[in-house]
């Protein structure tokens, strides 16, 4: 499906660049992204900037972490300037304030960054949008100032007010060849000066989507809905380690036998690695073990283990679920303790959690790989990283389909 048109594209609130790992396989070029935590870039800059030189970056715009708010405030001409010459710009503001998983704080500022969006759309006035937000984005705060209003709504109105014909629906990635039931909010606008721009016409976005998805992943050899163990399983530690080369003290495991396709799929391009970058084991204690171990024992489904057994064992954490190899990955978060290993007593690596994101084994993670307390405000270290990404599989489904969407 890939096609020699000239389909660029802005990414905004890019994290690590999964969206843009998808959009490069699909065959459009990256003009800039804009991400704000200096960590989350330097993962970006080293594998779409620097290893695959994706980014035909603008000469104006500093080729670092920026806050979106700055770069409209300082480069409005600049952007004003780019009319004409964007496809798309693609991305979805940070989530955590509209999240079921968090505190669903309507006042949290980063729920700011939805206007943040529509001012650059509107500045720069791409043919098309493509917005990703959590399910959460679809239901209405209790208490909102526009009560009865769903923020996708206010969105919607704001950005057709804006001149596109937009529509929007909830999409399970765990649908389209990702081991995870991962649902989110996707929105796609096409400006209504284009010809046959309609509703009717981004609603076939999601029709045309689910239509391809069958051969595109026929083509890779992947399944629909892969499992936690067709991911997984060439990462088991088997008591055999190494030590992790950038995370002193720490222990990695080495590849084994690949045993699915997925795996296949997820090594290409690593043929000649004996370990995958960031596939670094969490220090356990033999109390921890145990009780991992008996969790393990006495539940066999993929869900929160219950407050009844956390209080019997004095956990305090909000979710903990065990993983079963035979079922998809609830959704990955920035808490590598929400998860228990399929059939290890521990917790996921940063690559284990990657793979149940459909990142390639190539991609490497770059910066701390977890914080906590007051830093997790302001760090995005590498199991944040990947928890916020868009996987690149279903980026790259995407991208495919928005070329058929401006172009078909």
């Amino acid at each position: 499906m890939k096609t020699n048109r000239k389909k660029t594209y802005i990414d905004l609130f890019a994290g690590c660049g999964g969206l843009s790992l998808g959009l490069h396989n699909a065959g459009w070029k990256g003009l800039f992204a804009i991400e704000k935590s200096p960590q989350a870039f330097k993962t970006l800059e080293f594998n779409l900037i620097n290893k695959i030189k994706h980014f035909k970056w603008v000469k104006w715009l500093p080729q670092q972490a920026h806050d979106i708010n700055t770069v409209i405030e300082q480069y409005a001409d600049e952007l004003k300037g780019l009319r004409g010459k964007v496809t798309l710009v693609a991305g979805g503001p940070p989530c955590q304030g509209f999240s079921i998983a968090g505190q669903r704080d309507e006042n949290d500022e980063r729920n700011k960054l939805i206007d943040s969006y529509i001012t650059f759309v509107s500045l720069v006035k791409p043919d098309l949008i493509f917005f990703e937000n959590v399910k959460g984005f679809t239901m209405e705060f209790k208490n909102n100032a526009a009560k009865g209003k769903k923020y996708s709504q206010i969105v919607t109105s704001k950005l057709t007010d804006e001149g596109y014909n937009v529509y929007g629906q909830l999409v399970n990635f765990g649908e389209y060849g990702v081991p995870q039931k991962r649902t989110r909010f996707i929105l796609v606008g096409i400006r209504n000066d284009i010809k046959g721009s309609s509703v009717e016409k981004a609603k076939s976005f999601f029709e045309k989507l689910e239509e391809n998805k069958f051969n595109f992943l026929q083509q890779k050899g992947l399944k629909v809905n892969p499992t936690v163990e067709d991911a997984l399983s060439d990462l088991v530690s088997g008591n055999e380690f190494v030590d992790t080369p950038d995370r002193k003290g720490f222990k990695s495991g080495v590849y084994k036998i690949a045993a699915s396709k997925y795996q296949y799929f997820a090594r290409e391009k690593t043929e000649k690695q004996l370990y995958p970058n960031s596939h670094s084991f969490a220090k356990q204690t033999n109390k921890v073990i145990a009780r991992l171990q008996y969790i393990q024992s006495v539940m066999h489904e993929c869900k929160d283990i219950g407050e009844g057994l956390k209080n019997e064992l004095g956990i305090t954490t909000q979710v903990l679920i065990p993983l079963q190899a035979g079922e998809q990955s609830p959704t990955i978060t920035s808490h590598p303790d929400d998860m228990i290993h399929y059939c290890e007593p521990r917790i996921l690596t940063v690559r284990e959690c990657a793979r149940l994101q459909a990142f390639p084994d190539y991609f490497e993670f770059k910066e701390k790989y977890t914080t906590g307390g007051k830093h997790r405000k302001y760090e995005v270290p590498r199991y944040t990283q990947v928890g916020n990404a868009i996987p690149p599989l279903f980026g790259e489904q995407a991208g495919l389909t928005l070329d058929w969407l401006r172009y078909g």
